[in-house]
């Protein structure tokens, strides 16, 4: 079996940019998790089907447009989860036709909580280390074109790492 997930990867110097500052809330995850809008969050699966699972994502890449992201200011999920995040404040809508698409098929999957696009910069932490972060990004801005979306594996040693990217169609 492996643990697979698919994301939209934040591209440079975005990307970077961001897992800094996640590292430096504290955040012990930020080295093992690339900055990304998630699709299809963590999913077991066995060896297999990964031919499958990414013909299907070829399938929906295929047929998805190439469109932009808006990531501006912090939001949070707490009470509920103790998450800071980057909010989407253009995208929204393709994202969610998008993980749609990809949770069909083969990775047909309930989630746990409702789809909500957005990138973690803080998640698990004290409640002052998430005020600081909550704080700190609250004026981010930054804008780019998705181009493609990738499927990760979970390594053995706790780290995610892209696997394969899959090509928007344009």
């Amino acid at each position: 079996m492996t643990t697979i997930g698919v994301a939209i990867p934040i591209p440079e110097p975005f990307g970077s940019e961001l897992q800094k500052h996640r590292a430096a809330f504290g955040d012990p995850m930020a080295s093992s998790i690339p900055t990304h809008v998630t699709l299809l969050p963590p999913t077991e699966i066995a060896d297999d089907d990964l031919g499958l699972i990414d013909e299907h994502l070829t399938d929906v890449a295929a047929r998805f447009p190439k469109f932009r992201i808006r990531l501006r200011g912090t939001a949070t999920f707490r009470p509920i989860s103790p998450v800071v995040f980057v909010p989407l404040t253009e995208g929204i809508s393709s994202c969610e036709v998008l993980q749609g698409q990809v949770r069909s098929g083969p990775l047909e999957v309930e989630l746990r909580f409702p789809y909500h696009p957005h990138v973690t910069i803080a998640h698990d932490l004290e409640k002052e280390l998430l005020d600081t972060a909550y704080e700190a990004l609250a004026d981010y801005d930054c804008l780019f074109d998705v181009v493609a979306f990738s499927r990760y594996e979970h390594g053995s040693d706790g780290v995610w790492r892209p696997q394969r990217a899959f090509p928007l169609a344009g």
